[in-house]
């Protein structure tokens, strides 16, 4: 992966990670179009851009994390986050082999844009509007929808804001608590590729973060790829929250499913594989 194709999918993160249209899938689909190589360190990349697009959060939102006092918050959170870790340590090599694959990325790209279509009909009378209303049993729903994310093409901000919906939220407050769960569980994500996974190639075993440092064009895909992803991410979520308090999930679900089409068709015309 060169600097420029660090740069489209950075910018494809930034952009796909807080909307509903899963930003794996757009990256998985934006390396294939870019042929860029399907190595170790392509995987780690698309997982540990995430990084920038935690800081977005963090820096959109930091009165509400850097609160102490408030240590329900942070307890949701933590609930919240069990069953991805949990899933996701079982799972790791079903969904690493899942990220090589396009057709799975464009059939839930489909499926999960005609839930959209439905979504704001479906949970249309809410009672939740605050954080501090949702409670610990909501929260982990919520995680357990966040879960079907790990499906790339799911999409992990569709997953989550759809269960925090079911769970009676605002669209704007389960966008916004999808947000805040993205933290901890694209953390664990990130930490896990980077320092706890033993990567293989050529015979040779190494941790992510040994992978990115063995050389300099690594390095610096890394590096401006993650500044690229948390400008384009803060720019995103302003444009998102305003965006879904006025027009709901239709858009995005039409979106999904003419994209999803599209990639089926590139899929079987050999263009994309």
């Amino acid at each position: 992966m060169d600097l420029f194709q660090a740069i489209v999918v950075a910018i494809v993160e930034g952009l796909t990670e807080y909307l509903p249209i899963s930003s794996t899938g757009h990256m998985i689909i934006a390396e294939r179009l870019m042929n860029v190589p399907n190595s170790n360190f392509t995987k780690i990349f698309t997982v540990a851009i995430q990084l920038g697009a935690i800081l977005s959060v963090l820096v959109l939102y930091w009165k509400k994390f850097l609160n102490l006092q408030a240590w329900q918050f942070y307890a949701k959170l933590l609930v919240a986050v069990i069953p991805a870790l949990v899933l996701g340590k079982l799972f790791s090599d079903q969904i690493d082999a899942l990220l090589e694959k396009p057709t799975p990325v464009a059939i839930a790209m489909l499926l999960g844009g005609v839930v959209l279509l439905w979504i704001d009909k479906a949970f249309s009378t809410p009672r939740i509007k605050e954080e501090s209303q949702i409670g610990f049993g909501s929260a982990f729903a919520i995680g357990l929808w966040q879960c079907l994310a790990m499906i790339p093409g799911v999409s992990r901000s569709a997953a989550s804001i759809i269960g925090g919906m079911q769970q009676k939220l605002t669209r704007s407050l389960a966008a916004e608590f999808s947000f805040f769960l993205a933290v901890p569980t694209m953390a664990a994500a990130t930490g896990y590729s980077l320092f706890l996974k033993d990567w293989t190639e050529a015979g040779q075993t190494q941790k992510g973060y040994e992978v990115i440092m063995s050389s300099s064009q690594h390095l610096q895909a890394f590096a401006v790829g993650n500044v690229v992803a948390f400008v384009v991410a803060l720019l995103a979520i302003k444009f998102f929250i305003g965006f879904l308090q006025k027009h709901g999930f239709k858009l995005f679900g039409w979106y999904r499913i003419i994209g999803g089409i599209v990639l089926l068709i590139l899929i079987y015309s050999g263009y994309l594989h």
